[in-house]
């Protein structure tokens, strides 16, 4: 038993190490119950690697990505998927899956892969709530379906209130499938996928700032995946690939971040630039 804390407590000394270059929120004074988690494994292959940092404590971030895990039309067995870290969290007896991962932008942007054809799309809609109890709604807007299956991205618009550092705020991305609509079906078949994960922005250091100010796009991109910062490696990566996407190295970049966080099964995966949120 003694030698099991021990481990324990050695595991989260280096978890909490690996975001020493950021300045992150105190959590606020908690009995720690010993939690254990299974992180994203780290990817040091070619140029890039992400470093996870420590999610959450207690029972905070619970989520649901896809991948699987709903009612979808699992055409081909692909369900819609959210490109976010995921991790198995232990405490006490109990077991937690949390959807978590951090930005330092105002209005970050998120990732999804939706593998289905417009046709099947019935609608989406994205939200973003904050942390208080109750939860107030920050933003909601149904979006465009995109024209071909693929990863889409949804920006937060100018008209979203920056997001204020150490506050940890839900998404929801909810999408509606008539499935069967392409087969002779007499009268598609109505089904909801709905997935959800929480993002929080941090405050760089001093020193990554400068570093950030002075790299190129792809040095940034190393920079924020071997800091932790999730949002903003995978966006900075994803619009360099959708600028070259040809460019092998880019290629192999981008396939590394996803298999840190494994989903390495969507590497191959189209990305699609729309999609726009109507209003």
């Amino acid at each position: 038993m003694k030698m099991h804390r021990q481990k324990t407590g050695f595991r989260y000394a280096i978890a909490i190490s690996m975001i020493s270059a950021l300045t992150v929120p105190a959590w606020g004074a908690y009995i720690p119950l010993s939690p254990v988690w299974a992180t994203p494994v780290v990817a040091q292959m070619g140029s890039i690697g992400f470093t996870p940092p420590p999610p959450p404590p207690d029972r905070d971030a619970p989520g649901n990505r896809g991948g699987g895990a709903g009612r979808g039309c699992g055409v081909g067995k692909q369900f819609i998927t959210a490109l976010v870290p995921e991790y198995k969290q232990t405490l006490g007896q109990a077991e937690m899956t949390k959807v978590w991962g951090t930005t330092i932008a105002e209005r970050p942007t998120l990732w999804f892969d939706v593998p289905y054809e417009k046709g099947a799309i019935a609608a989406m809609e994205f939200v973003l709530q904050d942390n208080s109890s109750p939860a107030k709604e920050i933003y909601r807007s149904a979006i465009a379906s995109p024209t071909t299956p693929g990863i889409i991205s949804i920006h937060l618009p100018t008209s979203v209130p920056p997001l204020e550092t150490g506050k940890l705020y839900k998404w929801f991305f909810k999408t509606r499938l008539q499935c069967g609509s392409g087969v002779s079906a007499a009268k598609p078949q109505l089904q909801k996928e709905e997935l959800y994960g929480w993002i929080q922005r941090v405050s760089p250091s001093a020193n990554l700032t400068s570093q950030l100010k002075q790299a190129t796009p792809q040095q940034q991109a190393t920079l924020y995946a071997q800091n932790g910062i999730w949002f903003d490696a995978l966006t900075t990566v994803a619009e360099q690939h959708l600028a070259n996407p040809q460019d092998s190295h880019l290629i192999e970049e981008w396939s590394n971040l996803l298999q840190a966080v494994g989903l390495e099964k969507l590497a191959a995966k189209p990305l699609v630039q729309c999609c726009q949120p109507k209003f």
